[in-house]
Protein backbone atom coordinates (compact mmCIF):
# COMPACT_ATOMS: atom_id res chain seq x y z
CA UNK A 1 0.00 0.00 0.00
CA UNK A 2 2.51 2.25 0.85
CA UNK A 3 4.56 1.70 -2.37
CA UNK A 4 1.37 2.43 -4.12
CA UNK A 5 0.89 5.98 -2.44
CA UNK A 6 4.98 6.61 -3.33
CA UNK A 7 4.28 5.97 -6.66
CA UNK A 8 1.27 8.43 -6.98
CA UNK A 9 3.28 10.96 -5.01
CA UNK A 10 5.89 10.75 -8.00
CA UNK A 11 3.22 10.72 -10.74
CA UNK A 12 1.30 13.80 -9.25
CA UNK A 13 4.61 15.60 -8.65
CA UNK A 14 6.21 15.09 -11.62
CA UNK A 15 2.59 16.41 -13.17
CA UNK A 16 3.36 19.75 -10.85
CA UNK A 17 6.34 19.95 -11.99
CA UNK A 18 5.69 20.18 -15.52
CA UNK A 19 2.52 22.27 -15.36
CA UNK A 20 4.84 24.88 -13.25
CA UNK A 21 7.99 24.74 -15.56
CA UNK A 22 5.11 24.66 -18.52
CA UNK A 23 6.47 28.75 -19.08
CA UNK A 24 9.87 27.69 -18.97
CA UNK A 25 9.50 25.38 -21.76
CA UNK A 26 8.32 27.61 -23.91
CA UNK A 27 10.52 30.10 -23.74
CA UNK A 28 13.05 27.65 -24.45
CA UNK A 29 11.14 26.06 -27.05
CA UNK A 30 12.01 29.89 -28.91
CA UNK A 31 15.56 29.11 -28.22
CA UNK A 32 15.24 25.43 -29.71
CA UNK A 33 13.99 23.24 -32.78
CA UNK A 34 10.61 21.85 -32.26
CA UNK A 35 11.26 18.40 -32.76
CA UNK A 36 13.69 18.56 -29.54
CA UNK A 37 10.71 20.10 -27.45
CA UNK A 38 8.68 17.18 -29.05
CA UNK A 39 11.21 14.72 -27.79
CA UNK A 40 11.39 16.14 -24.54
CA UNK A 41 7.66 15.92 -24.37
CA UNK A 42 7.20 12.74 -25.74
CA UNK A 43 10.09 11.50 -23.30
CA UNK A 44 7.44 13.25 -19.78
CA UNK A 45 4.88 11.27 -21.41
CA UNK A 46 6.73 8.16 -21.63
CA UNK A 47 8.03 8.45 -17.69
CA UNK A 48 4.39 9.16 -16.93
CA UNK A 49 3.11 6.05 -18.67
CA UNK A 50 5.66 3.98 -17.33
CA UNK A 51 4.51 5.11 -13.60
CA UNK A 52 0.37 4.51 -14.33
CA UNK A 53 1.38 0.93 -15.54
CA UNK A 54 3.55 0.32 -12.39
CA UNK A 55 0.73 1.80 -10.17
CA UNK A 56 -1.91 -0.67 -12.26
CA UNK A 57 0.39 -3.10 -11.58
CA UNK A 58 0.24 -2.97 -8.05
CA UNK A 59 -3.03 -2.67 -7.75
CA UNK A 60 -3.40 -6.34 -9.59
CA UNK A 61 -0.95 -7.80 -6.89
CA UNK A 62 -2.86 -6.38 -4.05
CA UNK A 63 -6.01 -7.54 -5.50
CA UNK A 64 -4.37 -11.17 -6.05
CA UNK A 65 -2.73 -10.95 -2.25
CA UNK A 66 -6.33 -10.23 -1.12
CA UNK A 67 -7.57 -13.52 -3.03
CA UNK A 68 -5.01 -15.63 -1.93
CA UNK A 69 -5.57 -14.62 2.09
CA UNK A 70 -9.56 -15.40 1.54
CA UNK A 71 -9.28 -18.47 -0.40
CA UNK A 72 -5.40 -20.81 -0.75
CA UNK A 73 -2.62 -20.30 -2.10
CA UNK A 74 -1.46 -23.75 -4.07
CA UNK A 75 1.32 -23.94 -6.58
CA UNK A 76 1.39 -21.15 -8.73
CA UNK A 77 -2.52 -20.32 -8.21
CA UNK A 78 -4.75 -19.02 -5.76
CA UNK A 79 -8.24 -20.63 -5.26
CA UNK A 80 -11.31 -18.79 -4.22
CA UNK A 81 -14.30 -20.94 -3.20
CA UNK A 82 -17.80 -19.02 -4.87
CA UNK A 83 -20.12 -17.57 -2.13
CA UNK A 84 -23.35 -18.75 -3.97
CA UNK A 85 -24.07 -21.01 -6.59
CA UNK A 86 -24.53 -20.35 -10.81
CA UNK A 87 -24.67 -21.56 -14.07
CA UNK A 88 -21.52 -22.32 -16.01
CA UNK A 89 -21.34 -19.70 -17.95
CA UNK A 90 -22.51 -16.70 -15.15
CA UNK A 91 -20.10 -18.36 -13.09
CA UNK A 92 -17.40 -17.81 -15.94
CA UNK A 93 -18.08 -14.61 -16.17
CA UNK A 94 -17.51 -13.66 -12.28
CA UNK A 95 -14.62 -15.67 -12.22
CA UNK A 96 -13.11 -13.16 -15.20
CA UNK A 97 -14.73 -9.88 -13.74
CA UNK A 98 -12.28 -10.76 -10.59
CA UNK A 99 -8.99 -11.71 -12.33
CA UNK A 100 -9.09 -15.13 -13.12
CA UNK A 101 -10.92 -17.89 -14.75
CA UNK A 102 -12.89 -20.94 -13.14
CA UNK A 103 -10.33 -23.62 -11.33
CA UNK A 104 -8.71 -25.81 -14.44
CA UNK A 105 -6.75 -28.62 -12.79
CA UNK A 106 -3.41 -29.56 -14.72
CA UNK A 107 -1.89 -32.54 -13.39
CA UNK A 108 -2.73 -34.94 -10.28
CA UNK A 109 -1.51 -33.09 -7.17
CA UNK A 110 -3.61 -29.98 -8.73
CA UNK A 111 -6.47 -32.02 -8.56
CA UNK A 112 -6.08 -33.32 -5.06
CA UNK A 113 -5.16 -29.56 -3.86
CA UNK A 114 -8.09 -28.86 -5.68
CA UNK A 115 -10.21 -31.47 -4.01
CA UNK A 116 -8.90 -30.76 -0.59
CA UNK A 117 -9.20 -27.09 -0.80
CA UNK A 118 -13.21 -27.82 -2.31
CA UNK A 119 -14.01 -30.25 0.77
CA UNK A 120 -12.70 -27.60 3.14
CA UNK A 121 -14.63 -24.81 1.55
CA UNK A 122 -17.41 -26.11 0.09
CA UNK A 123 -18.48 -28.91 2.52
CA UNK A 124 -20.86 -30.64 1.67
CA UNK A 125 -21.39 -29.55 -2.05
CA UNK A 126 -20.79 -32.75 -3.97
CA UNK A 127 -19.82 -30.94 -7.28
CA UNK A 128 -18.38 -27.46 -8.56
CA UNK A 129 -18.00 -26.04 -12.09
CA UNK A 130 -14.49 -26.33 -13.70
CA UNK A 131 -13.35 -24.05 -16.43
CA UNK A 132 -13.72 -26.65 -18.92
CA UNK A 133 -16.21 -27.34 -21.95
CA UNK A 134 -16.73 -28.75 -25.28
CA UNK A 135 -19.22 -26.20 -26.54
CA UNK A 136 -16.51 -25.20 -29.31
CA UNK A 137 -16.66 -28.58 -30.88
CA UNK A 138 -18.33 -31.28 -29.67
CA UNK A 139 -16.45 -34.29 -28.20
CA UNK A 140 -12.96 -32.07 -27.67
CA UNK A 141 -13.03 -30.54 -24.55
CA UNK A 142 -11.17 -27.40 -23.96
CA UNK A 143 -10.42 -24.77 -20.63
CA UNK A 144 -12.62 -21.72 -21.05
CA UNK A 145 -9.70 -19.58 -22.98
CA UNK A 146 -10.08 -22.34 -26.07
CA UNK A 147 -6.73 -23.81 -25.28
CA UNK A 148 -6.23 -27.60 -25.69
CA UNK A 149 -6.00 -29.63 -22.31
CA UNK A 150 -3.36 -32.31 -21.90
CA UNK A 151 -4.49 -33.67 -18.68
CA UNK A 152 -8.02 -35.59 -18.50
CA UNK A 153 -9.17 -36.92 -15.16
CA UNK A 154 -12.86 -38.75 -16.34
CA UNK A 155 -14.80 -40.46 -14.02
CA UNK A 156 -15.98 -44.24 -15.46
CA UNK A 157 -18.14 -43.72 -18.10
CA UNK A 158 -17.56 -39.76 -18.65
CA UNK A 159 -18.40 -37.69 -21.01
CA UNK A 160 -21.65 -39.42 -21.40
CA UNK A 161 -23.64 -36.40 -22.42
CA UNK A 162 -23.31 -36.10 -26.24
CA UNK A 163 -24.57 -32.25 -27.10
CA UNK A 164 -26.90 -31.92 -24.42
CA UNK A 165 -24.27 -31.70 -21.41
CA UNK A 166 -21.26 -29.26 -22.55
CA UNK A 167 -19.41 -28.43 -19.50
CA UNK A 168 -17.12 -30.24 -16.68
CA UNK A 169 -17.89 -30.11 -13.28
CA UNK A 170 -15.44 -31.52 -10.49
CA UNK A 171 -16.78 -34.06 -8.31
CA UNK A 172 -15.94 -34.10 -4.92
CA UNK A 173 -17.83 -37.70 -3.85
CA UNK A 174 -15.96 -38.98 -6.42
CA UNK A 175 -12.50 -37.91 -5.51
CA UNK A 176 -11.79 -35.10 -7.75
CA UNK A 177 -13.15 -37.29 -11.24
CA UNK A 178 -15.07 -35.25 -14.26
CA UNK A 179 -17.92 -35.41 -15.37
CA UNK A 180 -20.02 -33.37 -17.89
CA UNK A 181 -23.18 -31.95 -17.56
CA UNK A 182 -25.69 -29.38 -18.58
CA UNK A 183 -24.29 -25.58 -18.86
CA UNK A 184 -28.01 -24.14 -17.44
CA UNK A 185 -27.41 -26.48 -13.93
CA UNK A 186 -26.85 -24.01 -11.13
CA UNK A 187 -23.58 -25.44 -9.15
CA UNK A 188 -20.94 -23.98 -6.45
CA UNK A 189 -17.71 -23.21 -8.42
CA UNK A 190 -14.21 -22.76 -7.25
CA UNK A 191 -12.09 -19.19 -9.27
CA UNK A 192 -8.22 -19.56 -9.95
CA UNK A 193 -5.82 -16.66 -9.85
CA UNK A 194 -2.58 -17.60 -11.55
CA UNK A 195 0.36 -16.00 -9.31
CA UNK A 196 2.72 -14.25 -11.75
Amino acid sequence: MAQTGLLIFLLISILLLDQATGQASKFKARKHSKRRVKEKDGDLKTQIDKLWQEVNSLKEMQALQTVCLRGTKIHKKCYLASEGAKHFHEANEDCIANGGTLAIPRDNDETNSLRDYGKKSLPGVADFWLGITDMVNEGKFVDVNGMALNYFNWDRSQPNGGKRENCVLFSQSSQGKWGDEVCRTVKRYICEFLIP
